[in-house]
């Protein structure tokens, strides 16, 4: 007996133990599946959005036959408040078309309603840099040839008589028309034509930053740098000249302005060779005095005039050419030429030339438009060629006269 009772109560000690790891095992066999389930998908899900992140939107092609409403390709939707509304709000996708479209795509009563927006970009451009000539009121100047230069003079060269006028007096930079003054001083100089000029960093232009096929380290003759600065109105050829002048580039400048006060030219002054500078500044009847005496130049003459050019660079050969396309036309006898352009002067012309049996000195400073100069020059000798060719009475009706010195 006291042994069987012992057994039966060793049982009943155990038996609350049995039920819990039952219940356990109960509800780890009913839970462990959905685990599982759950397990699986979120894996999925993480790599479905890293890839959505990734490729960012899908681009929609949105054609023209799709619903569209709303005035001009936007549609307001009033969502009503509801189940079948707000599962449209939580449906609905917004997609790019482009730079200035946007859809939005929603589903309706069934229907896919496609909304389109078109955005208007507006470009606003900076206006262009004035001249000088412009900033003064100078264009507001009206002339009987209705011409775009703001400055101009026409004057006979033998007679000294001034066919035309307008703003003659005007003192303005005078660009590339710079280099007239340096070619003639180099060739009045007697300086070696065939020594050997080398391009160097001095010589590039850092104050308007223009291009040149001169790179540094280009090495040609102090002749063929003339005719390139010339003819082609080659800046650093013009630099180089005067800074390889006897005495540097300072004692160059300082004759440029000699010469000009010894030809009569009392407007005018220079500060370097090339013309970039808005410094170099002069008006219409001092540049008529330096192209009487540029003609006087036979070498002057025969570059400025000159209508292209080779030079060797290295293992190449460099084709250059004029920068007045009236030098090739066969309807100009052009004795000496110089053009000119920065922002701040405009375009400029200046030349020596047979129209209608008279030898004519034209000025043209200021021009508004690229081939306005050009347009201008015809225009004049049209002009002349109607009303003041030799001979014709008109010729002879005009007593202004023009001072030219030396």
């Amino acid at each position: 007996m006291p042994e069987a009772r012992l057994r039966r109560v060793s049982s009943q000690r155990f038996l609350p133990a049995f039920k819990f790891i039952a219940v356990a095992l109960c509800a780890t066999a009913f839970l462990l599946p959905g685990a599982q389930a759950a397990k699986k998908e979120k894996p999925t899900a993480t790599k479905t959005a890293a890839a959505k992140k990734a490729k960012g939107p899908v681009p929609v092609e949105v054609k023209r036959t799709a619903s569209v409403k709303g005035a001009r390709g936007a549609t307001a939707v009033v969502a009503k408040r509801g189940g079948r509304a707000e599962k449209a709000e939580r449906a609905e996708k917004v997609v790019r078309g482009g730079r200035n479209v946007v859809a939005t795509i929603h589903k309706k009563n069934g229907k896919t309603v496609v909304a389109v927006q078109r955005r208007s970009i507006v470009r606003v451009e900076a206006p262009p840099r004035q001249s000088f000539g412009q900033m003064a009121g100078l264009h507001g100047t009206e002339d009987v040839l209705d011409l775009k230069s703001s400055v101009a003079l026409v004057i006979d060269q033998d007679t000294h008589e001034v066919l035309f006028s307008k703003n003659d007096h005007a003192v303005l930079p005078i660009a590339s028309l710079t280099k007239l003054m340096t070619g003639l001083l180099i060739s009045e100089a007697h300086l070696p034509n065939d020594e050997l000029i080398t391009i160097t960093q001095d010589d590039v232009d850092t104050e308007k930053r223009s291009s040149s096929r001169l790179t540094v380290g280009t090495t040609l003759s102090r002749g063929e740098l003339l005719h390139l600065a010339l003819m082609s109105s080659e800046n650093r050829a013009a630099h180089a000249l005067g800074r390889t002048y006897p005495g540097g580039l300072a004692t160059f400048v300082s004759i440029m302005n000699a010469k000009a006060r010894m030809l009569g030219m009392k407007d005018t002054r220079y500060v370097e060779p090339t013309g970039l500078s808005s410094r170099n500044q002069s008006s219409a009847q001092d540049l008529a005095l330096l192209v009487n005496a540029a003609y006087s130049d036979a070498t002057v003459r025969s570059l400025s005039t000159s209508p292209e050019y080779q030079v060797e660079v290295g293992n190449r050969v460099l084709q250059f050419n004029t920068t007045n396309r009236l030098v090739k036309s066969p309807d100009w006898e052009i004795g000496v030429q110089k053009t000119g352009y920065i922002s701040e002067a405009g375009q400029c012309l200046v030349m020596q030339a047979k129209v209608a049996g008279r030898k004519l000195i034209m000025v043209f400073l200021d021009s508004a438009g690229k081939f306005s100069r050009i347009a201008d020059a015809e225009r004049v000798r049209r002009w002349v060629e109607a009303t003041h060719a030799v001979g014709s009475p008109a010729a002879s009706s005009r007593n202004t006269s023009f001072q030219v010195a030396g």
